[in-house]
């Protein structure tokens, strides 16, 4: 069993961003932040059992459930800005209301922006990345995943249309993030027709990201 705590902050032009932590004991120092796809949600299967992983090994999980999807954001063209500054509200708030010591970043396609950002703090110099169908197609990810000295494990498809090969080389060329191409998958790391196979395909990166 674990515990569950929902609050909000306001984010970027004053609207509200919930967020949940969930945690199996008290004490813990080490903290997962769960940075969700637009419409791909923590409790989408590839953040799922992600956040089991990390509840097993006793860590305290954060959900950053931004919403652009909401009416709220009709019309919104600046997302790109928001998150970073949504992500960077919550995570303020809860390293004020508790110390941590060891973090691991998991960001899955849009969350990779904030991503991109919020590993440039102090308190995240030693953080574990995990970048999931991450946006190499812009550059502002692209280069956060090239120079990186954290510790990565990134995992995208090359049916996904942010995939491409000339910019995924360049990741691959950074000896600080191990990366796995899964061949014929799509932005959700699913065969488009095969649900079977892409339970497979979900099990495989649950498992590289247990040993990472």
């Amino acid at each position: 069993m674990f515990n569950s705590e929902s609050k909000t902050v306001k984010g970027y032009k004053n609207l509200d961003i919930p967020f949940t932590i969930l945690s199996k004991e008290s004490n813990s120092k080490n903290l997962a932040i769960i940075l969700p796809g637009m419409g791909y949600t923590s409790q989408a299967p590839l953040l799922h059992y992600s956040t089991g992983v990390f509840i097993n090994k006793s860590f305290d999980v954060l959900h950053v459930n931004y919403q652009y999807n909401n009416k709220a954001y009709d019309g919104f063209n600046e997302i790109s800005k928001a998150i970073k500054v949504d992500v960077k509200n919550v995570i303020d708030f809860v390293l004020t209301n508790k110390t941590y010591e060891n973090f691991y970043l998991i960001g899955k396609s849009v969350g990779t922006i904030a991503m991109s950002s919020e590993l440039t703090r102090e308190t995240f110099k030693n953080a574990k990345a995990i970048w999931l169908t991450p946006l190499i197609q812009r550059e502002d990810v692209l280069h956060a995943m090239v120079k990186s000295k954290n510790k990565g494990l990134c995992m995208i498809g090359d049916k996904d249309p942010c995939y491409s090969e000339e910019r995924y080389v360049k990741v691959v060329e950074n000896s600080n993030i191990t990366s796995k191409l899964i061949p014929n998958v799509n932005h959700s790391l699913e065969y488009g027709e095969n649900a079977v196979e892409s339970i497979g395909v979900l099990k495989n990166v649950i498992n590289h990201i247990a040993q990472f």
